[in-house]
């Protein structure tokens, strides 16, 4: 079997790969993914489709989600880490907020070396991408695959009317399109939501693509390893090894990019022999390329919950209601600009993402107070030259102490916002921080760094730049350093994470690798 590009990874970015790749009708793709394929919307489980599910829903957890365990910080509990095992990726999985990120995330991208990445070299893809019901302007697509909307005030839940109003009565302002490139404040959550149903990249692009005779989508395959060809002097990618229903096959092609997200990309480049050589050693794995960067710079937005109880009147039916509201902010005497973001979601207490399988019925309000932009990085390590066992992700949350007090900071607010009369015959009592937790910014502390959780943006861990960047894995068109016929395409390699969630750029990095490709 033999194909012009291979793609590894059906989610966000792979997904759109395929589709664009495969708009050349000689080229032919084969589009590979871990999960199953489902190839029609009648066909996809009711809570893939269904933008009113979660990642701890129980279909979601125990068929389509990866399931990871990681190391959050060394006080806290092992963290769950939910990605979508499905075409679709993440994208099919996730909460729908459909953030782009501040343009000065962009513009730092550049001034690292990535020349072709800055914010108004990437704003055409942004606009290709999407539909955006509601903003009809320069900065927003009218004509993309994935429909954008944000929920009208008349729609909002009482809570997301209070969290509003009690951010506005802090002094915070309006923000009617968080995907403004000069936007702040408070104001409506742009979701990829349309009549109800979740916009991945598996209803949206590869729906679209799905008939075309040089595209091929096959789920169920677990790739074991990148093949190389080593006869000359600089190694290229010329296939690779893949498990199937109990078999393994050997698949050949001119070009194989990675798209398995920020835990699966850098994994199958480690167990290929791309990576760290002492790592790379310890587990016998050959080495073929000595690459530090690898599974390094793993970042996210590190987040603690602040919950209340909600009164017994709340309605019934809001639990699983995608973010209304959100609030953006600049932290005190940052120089980063927007970084810091509060929800305020209700929430079944008796599930707790995805811990919990049985929910109680008893609602909560579940503050989720987030550094946007954080200074601490984490690392993904081997834990096995065998492609069925999950690497070490230590994300390594609240080990700058910037990011420690930016979120101590969040956690003030939300309970500063909680007081606010607009709550009053909303909020029922504190489930935590307990007062003794907020008895010192010491005690804050210890509690958040126990607390600590992902945001679920993990990226950054094959990190783009120059080669002179020691920690560079692949260089702007995403093709791996050192290596011929290889490039990675996903959030893995984002030089840092945005200031907002990471799904519509991971999209958008599909985008423009795919127009990159075209001109190189």
């Amino acid at each position: 079997m033999h194909y012009n590009t291979v793609i590894v990874g059906a989610g966000s970015a792979g997904g759109i790969l395929a589709s664009r790749l495969s708009e050349h009708r000689d080229h032919t793709v084969l589009l590979l993914e871990a999960g199953p394929d489902y190839s029609s919307l009648d066909r996809t489980p009711e809570p893939i489709r269904n933008g009113m599910a979660h990642a701890g829903d129980v279909v979601i957890r125990e068929r389509h989600n990866w399931n990871y365990t990681a190391v959050a910080t060394p006080t806290a509990p092992p963290m769950y880490v939910p990605r979508g095992r499905v075409v679709g990726g993440s994208s099919a999985i996730n909460g729908q907020i459909f953030l782009r990120g501040a343009q000065e995330d962009y513009d730092a991208w550049a001034a690292q070396g990535n020349d072709l990445w800055s914010f108004r070299s990437v704003l055409p893809a942004f606009r290709r991408l999407e539909t955006d019901q509601d903003f009809h302007d320069d900065f927003h697509g009218d004509a993309g695959p994935i429909y954008s909307r944000r929920f009208p005030r008349n729609e909002w839940l009482p809570a997301a009317e209070a969290f509003y109003m009690s951010a506005r009565d802090a002094g915070f302002p309006d923000c009617p399109d968080h995907n403004n490139p000069d936007a702040t404040g408070v104001g409506p959550v742009p979701l990829n939501n349309h009549d109800g149903v979740r916009m991945s990249t598996a209803v949206t692009y590869l729906a679209e693509a799905r008939p075309r005779l040089n595209l091929t989508i096959r789920g169920g395959c677990i790739v074991r390893k990148v093949l190389f060809d080593l006869s000359n002097s600089r190694a290229r990618a010329v296939g690779l090894e893949v498990e199937s229903g109990g078999e393994l096959f050997t698949i050949e092609a001119d070009e194989v990019i990675l798209s398995g997200g920020p835990v699966g990309s850098p994994h199958v480049l480690l167990l290929s022999g791309i990576g760290a050589a002492d790592q790379l050693e310890e587990f016998g794995i050959s080495v073929v390329r000595d690459l530090p960067g690898v599974g390094q710079n793993l970042r996210d937005h590190p987040t603690v919950w602040v919950e209340h109880r909600l009164a017994d009147n709340y309605p019934s039916d809001a639990f699983g209601i995608p973010d209304q509201v959100c609030l953006r902010w600049t932290a005190q005497g940052s120089d980063l600009v927007n970084d810091m973001i509060l929800f305020a979601t209700p929430f079944d207490i008796g599930i707790s993402d995805g811990r919990s399988e049985k929910p109680t019925g008893e609602l909560g309000l579940r503050w989720r107070c987030r550094v946007n932009l954080a200074y601490g990085a984490g690392a993904l390590r081997l834990r096995s030259s065998d492609p069925n066992v999950q690497p070490l992700l230590n994300y390594n949350l609240l080990s700058d102490e910037r990011d420690v007090v930016r979120l101590r900071e969040a956690v003030k607010l939300a309970m500063r916002m909680a007081e606010s009369p607009s709550f009053n015959g909303i909020l029922g009592e504190l489930v935590e921080p307990m007062p003794l937790d907020m008895k010192s910014d010491e005690k804050l502390d210890a509690w958040m760094k126990r607390r600590a959780q992902t945001g679920h943006h993990i990226s950054g861990t094959c990190k783009m730049g120059p080669e002179r960047d020691p920690m560079a894995v692949v260089d702007q068109y995403g093709r791996v350093h050192g290596i011929d016929g290889l490039r990675v395409a996903d959030a893995s390699i984002m030089p840092d994470c945005i200031r907002a969630n990471t799904n519509q750029t991971t999209l958008m990095i599909g985008e423009r690798i795919a127009e990159l490709i075209g001109s190189v």
